[in-house]
């Protein structure tokens, strides 16, 4: 994990490993099997085969992530309080980023996305309101942006009770997208701001009562 091995690196045969770890067969084994469910490590067959160290993928990290925070959200130990606060700490500061780095096509794509015609009751719509969600974050060009925020919204995403939402209510949240993307297509790194912050205070409330009625059922 300290970066010694660089990607390719093929790593020493088990008999090795065992002899410089002072450990079994069986726990090298398994040492290496979860390295390869971690997908930090491949096997390869054949004469010139082994175990082989592969590139961190950020999209694998996104999705362990988010696995992980689904099962934490569950318990006592996290609740939703907790992912839309981290959320209303982290977007904000990504509209302002994405406003003052954005090039032009990205500013384009996000007014696309914003302006697009949907009914988030349906699945397809709501995944495009989470995509602008993630499309800022990822402007930014700053990748632990994407890497924190987006395993939040998933978690978010698969939470929200679309059906219990008023169709005035996405149309409020289009409203607010589509003002967010014009100020960040404008470089106006305040205003995407204060619009993020003031459009995701408005979905703090929204996703805290679908969830209460669901934590009620």
């Amino acid at each position: 994990m300290c970066g010694l091995l660089k990607p390719g690196a093929r790593l020493p045969a088990e008999s090795e490993l065992t002899g410089m770890f002072g450990a079994s067969r069986s726990t090298v084994r398994e040492a290496l099997r979860v390295l390869a469910s971690q997908h930090l490590i491949e096997t390869r067959r054949g004469v010139r085969g082994g175990s082989f160290v592969v590139a961190p993928d950020p999209s694998q990290l996104v999705d362990d992530l988010g696995g992980l925070l689904g099962v934490l959200v569950a318990t006592p130990q996290l609740g939703i309080g907790d992912l839309l606060e981290a959320r209303l700490l982290l977007e904000p500061a990504a509209a302002r980023l994405a406003a003052q780095r954005a090039d032009r096509d990205t500013a384009d794509a996000l007014r696309a996305t914003a302006a697009a015609p949907r009914d988030s009751r349906d699945p397809s719509g709501f995944v495009t309101h989470m995509d602008f969600h993630t499309m800022i974050l990822m402007a930014t060009g700053n990748l632990m942006f994407t890497m924190m925020g987006q395993p939040v919204s998933d978690v978010l995403r698969t939470r929200l009770d679309r059906a219990a939402v008023a169709q005035e209510q996405w149309q409020n949240v289009d409203a607010c997208h589509i003002a967010i993307a014009e100020h960040i297509a404008n470089g106006e790194a305040e205003r995407a701001e204060d619009a993020m912050r003031s459009h995701l205070l408005g979905l703090r409330e929204l996703y805290g009562e679908t969830w209460k009625d669901q934590e009620e059922d």
